[in-house]
């Protein structure tokens, strides 16, 4: 696995359509944004499109938790980082951030991600070639902090 750690994906263009009636990014398609991304990831890995229609196994979400730091607007530009926080035999923690071509960022997202055998579909061990890559980038990724926005969980805080 070669590469920056981080792993970045190319630059994204918001689409018209995905503006809401504020005027900014539904929040909705901060997801979509963040999907385009991974993709870029997962295809580095090996787990993107063409495994899935290949060896009839892909990636799931099960879990996402994201942040919304600053408004995106029609003719923001943004790049996705992915960082592999963890993985075990079946599963995948990652940590995006959507970095505007100004180089603030505008969203964070946390997911939890599971390996799916499409015949069942059922939750299923990578394949040893995945495990390669995903230690691989592990290693690269394992050096760089860990992001403050990881492990947060949604409420209300009390004093």
């Amino acid at each position: 696995m070669s590469g920056a750690a981080p792993f970045t994906s190319s630059v994204i263009d918001l689409e018209k359509a995905w503006m809401d009636y504020n005027g900014h990014l539904n929040m909705a398609y901060y997801n979509v944004v963040f999907d385009r991304a991974s993709d870029q990831a997962f295809d580095l890995l090996g787990v993107g499109a063409e495994y899935a229609r290949e060896r009839k196994l892909t990636i799931y979400t099960a879990e996402i938790h994201l942040c919304y730091v600053r408004e995106l607007h029609l003719g923001d530009r943004v790049a996705g980082t992915f960082q592999l926080i963890d993985y075990d035999a079946k599963r995948i923690h990652s940590y995006q951030e959507l970095v505007h071509v100004d180089g603030w960022v505008a969203a964070t997202c946390e997911t939890l991600s599971l390996h799916i055998d499409m015949a069942g579909p059922k939750v299923a061990p990578f394949p040893s070639d995945i495990v390669t890559g995903l230690e691989a980038m592990f290693q690269s990724h394992y050096a760089l902090p860990r992001p403050e926005r990881v492990g947060r969980s949604v409420g209300i805080r009390r004093k």
